[in-house]
């Protein structure tokens, strides 16, 4: 571990580069190289989550983990689909955003299911350091560190000074969704694609534009998102014909061509009662989908959130004014810090902001009978 003149400078940095407004991807790659004078690792592995579900939109590989993509689809089906009390969902239920798991499970790590039967076996690691990325409640991202048996466990120190920077990881990573905010999206997906996934994990049957869909998943740099998801989404899945959970898992996903898409799955039932199929659905999102997400990564206070959302209805001053029980000077107050953290100047400019992924590219096309632009 570094010196305490390390770990001050590590943090700055980071805090710094989380306010630079860069792509997620360079976001990452400058922390984790400013992060390993701090903490010492030879491979990380990042995922980003859909803050409001906590479900895997994306992965980034740094150190040794660069460029592989293998058994991505295992890991998605025991970080979300099995009891680990290291997985990320257990972080979220603690005090503390940060483990280790040498320090965990008392240098037993094979109690850990994802060391025992993933990361010893098939990469050779022997600990593990895990941090979630967290504003308040909501999670954007997570981290993994991981060291071999020649570079000994992570300290308590360490893992105490990862959870220090929960924060700031949490706003590179939502800044780094603002900053591909404004790029046009490539042509629109030709439809929803459906995929059928077997009890053994494989793909049983694929809709037309399914393999598009994959194809769109799994091209952000340094990520191999669409194993890693469409296993978390299964997962996800099987959990909720469990009872383990009430909630189908649904995620929304920012890919790499500037489209945003939404993907469910749900668990399948034949009529004698057997199961284990798992219907995976990946369409094109619409706005409303969008737009909590995009308004919660300007990271506005609640009022600031119903201004805004009236604002992107199109209300006047005055009526949101009388609707929330505020002045109409109160209202230009909220306004005007909603400009400043959406880096904009006028309602004009912050509806394009919010809208311009999904409406901009196809404004004048024809209205489907769905409400929604129809194809060219």
């Amino acid at each position: 571990m570094g010196s305490a003149l390390t770990l001050r400078r590590v943090k700055s940095d980071i805090e710094v580069l989380a306010r630079a407004g860069l792509d997620t991807s360079t976001f990452l790659a400058e922390a984790d190289a400013s992060l390993q004078r701090a903490v010492p690792h030879v491979a990380a592995c990042i995922p980003i989550l859909d803050p409001a579900t906590n479900l895997l939109t994306g992965t980034y590989k740094f150190g040794d983990l660069f460029g592989r993509d293998d058994h991505d689809d295992e890991w998605g089906t025991i970080e979300f689909g099995g009891s680990d009390p290291t997985s990320f969902a257990e972080l979220l239920r603690r005090e503390q955003p940060a483990v280790g798991v040498h320090l965990a499970t008392n240098g037993d790590v094979a109690c850990s299911d994802r060391l025992r039967d993933l990361i010893i076996p098939h990469y050779g690691y022997a600990d593990e350091a895990r941090l979630l990325a967290c504003e308040g409640a909501r999670a954007w991202g997570a981290m993994a560190l991981f060291r071999g048996a020649e570079e000994g466990p992570f300290a308590a120190e360490e893992v105490a000074f990862l959870a220090t920077l929960s924060d700031a990881l949490a706003a590179g990573m939502r800044a780094g969704l603002l900053a591909r905010a404004g790029r046009t999206p490539s042509a629109s997906l030709s439809g929803p694609a459906v995929l059928i996934v077997g009890a053994d994990g494989q793909y049983r049957q694929l809709s037309v534009g399914a393999e598009e869909a994959l194809a769109e998943l799994g091209s952000e740099e340094h990520s191999a998102a669409a194993s890693g998801t469409i296993a978390a989404l299964v997962a996800g899945a099987r959990r909720y014909a469990a009872g383990s959970t009430t909630v189908l898992p649904r995620c929304r996903v920012r890919v790499g061509s500037g489209r945003w898409l939404v993907l469910h799955a749900s668990p399948l039932a034949s009529l004698d009662g057997t199961s284990g199929d798992v219907v995976v659905t990946v369409e094109e999102a619409r706005p409303p989908e969008i737009v909590p997400l995009v308004v919660a990564a300007f990271e506005l206070t609640p009022r600031e959130r119903d201004v805004t959302q009236m604002v992107l209805q199109g209300v006047e001053t005055k009526e949101i004014a009388a609707t929330l029980h505020m002045s109409p000077y109160t209202v230009q107050d909220h306004l005007k810090s909603v400009f400043e953290k959406a880096a904009v100047r006028s309602r004009r400019e912050l509806i394009a902001r919010v809208f311009f992924d999904q409406y901009v590219p196809r404004m004048g096309s024809e209205l489907a009978p769905s409400g929604w632009f129809a194809e060219p």
